[in-house]
């Protein structure tokens, strides 16, 4: 069944009415400074880009023992949040809205990355299968992380509460609860990183139970009309597999509806999670099982966003390569006009080049 509904009509999200349903995916950029706090260049970056109806910013983690590359930013400390006000006040000059994404990357970690050289936790001793932790040294092979005993669980649900605290202190419009590709929450919900036999291991209802006391308690910080959810069913990233993704994403999609979430933001399979030998399941699945807003991301283009809209498939688009070349990306949209191509070689460190020296539609024109 298709509407008259597109990437630019108007929709309620939350607390907020969006002007559009074009989304700046979160996307991590390795350009934090020392103490892994955001600085004046990052307040550019997302201020060039607040003509989205929504911004989520790059993953931010809410303990320092939660950070699994260099150069991410932080919202544990003081000057974290410092740092990130520089960024939400730029954004709302530009007239934009900025939800902070929460993570804590368990497993996907190194020991030189974390305070005291200690290992990273998760929720079994199982290592990545494949790839090598991104450390200020270089590449290295990823360790076998500990796992985290059950009576720490309740300090790391209350890093995820006071992160969303902080975010709120830090001007932000809401928060994104990183659930997706491979990190501490997605590996206590899967079955092939979660083998624990306590309360938060076996049954679906149990493997589920973090992600949703996590959601629960960010909840309670924020108001569920400012929370949103993300998740990633099909993704092998991080070595990530799960017997019945049907049946897991499946629970975990409608246990979350008792929160009255914002929305919820999958992120659809991909030929790599077909080609890694990755369960698929198709978004549509989900669509009638979550009752909220839906936003979905993975290559999608302004004709196939539109026709996702159109057709009920989805209710937002998060971009993601598109909104790092473009900055102006709903105005191209707009008017259907060419792209600026991303650079991978700067998508990770570096200074402006290939973050904020992008051009918009305009200065190309003049």
């Amino acid at each position: 069944m298709s509407s008259d509904l597109n990437l630019f009509s108007p929709i309620q999200l939350g607390a907020y009415t969006l002007p559009n349903r074009i989304v700046m995916a979160p996307l991590t950029r390795n350009r934090a400074s020392e103490g892994n706090v955001p600085t004046e260049l990052n307040a550019i970056y997302y201020a060039q880009r607040a003509s989205a109806g929504l911004l989520i910013s790059e993953a931010t983690q809410v303990t320092p023992y939660g950070q699994g590359y260099p150069a991410t930013p932080g919202i544990h400390s003081r000057e974290q949040i410092t740092g990130w006000k520089l960024v939400t006040d730029a954004v709302h000059a530009r007239g934009g809205r900025i939800f902070l994404q929460l993570w804590h990357v368990g497993r996907i970690s190194h020991p030189s990355l974390q305070p005291g050289g200690v290992l990273p936790v998760a929720p079994s001793a199982i290592a990545p299968e494949a790839g090598e932790a991104t450390t200020y040294e270089g590449p290295k092979p990823y360790v076998t992380p500990r796992a985290l005993e059950t009576d720490e669980l309740p300090g790391i649900i209350e890093a995820y509460r006071q992160g969303a605290e902080n975010a709120l202190t830090a001007g932000f419009d809401g928060v994104e609860i990183h659930g997706a590709n491979g990190y501490l929450l997605d590996q206590f919900l899967r079955d092939g990183t979660n083998q624990r036999t306590d309360a938060y291991g076996g049954s679906v209802e149990k493997r589920a139970r973090l992600l949703l006391e996590v959601t629960e308690a960010v909840v309670g910080m924020c108001g569920a009309n400012r929370v949103g959810v993300r998740l990633s069913p099909s993704s092998t990233f991080n070595s990530m597999t799960d017997s019945d993704p049907e049946a897991t994403f499946g629970y975990a999609v409608d246990a979350l509806n008792r929160f009255g979430l914002a929305y919820l933001h999958l992120l659809e399979p991909s030929e790599a999670d077909e080609r890694h030998g990755g369960i698929l399941v198709p978004t549509s699945y989900f669509r009638p099982i979550f009752k909220g807003l839906l936003m979905v991301n993975w290559d999608y283009d302004r004709d196939k966003a539109n026709a996702a809209i159109a057709d009920g498939a989805a209710d937002l688009v998060s971009f993601g390569k598109l909104f790092i070349a473009n900055p102006d990306l709903p105005e191209r949209f707009q008017a259907n006009t060419s792209l600026n191509e991303p650079d991978p070689s700067t998508f990770y460190g570096g200074d402006e080049k290939g973050y904020t020296d992008y051009p918009a539609l305009e200065l190309q024109a003049s």
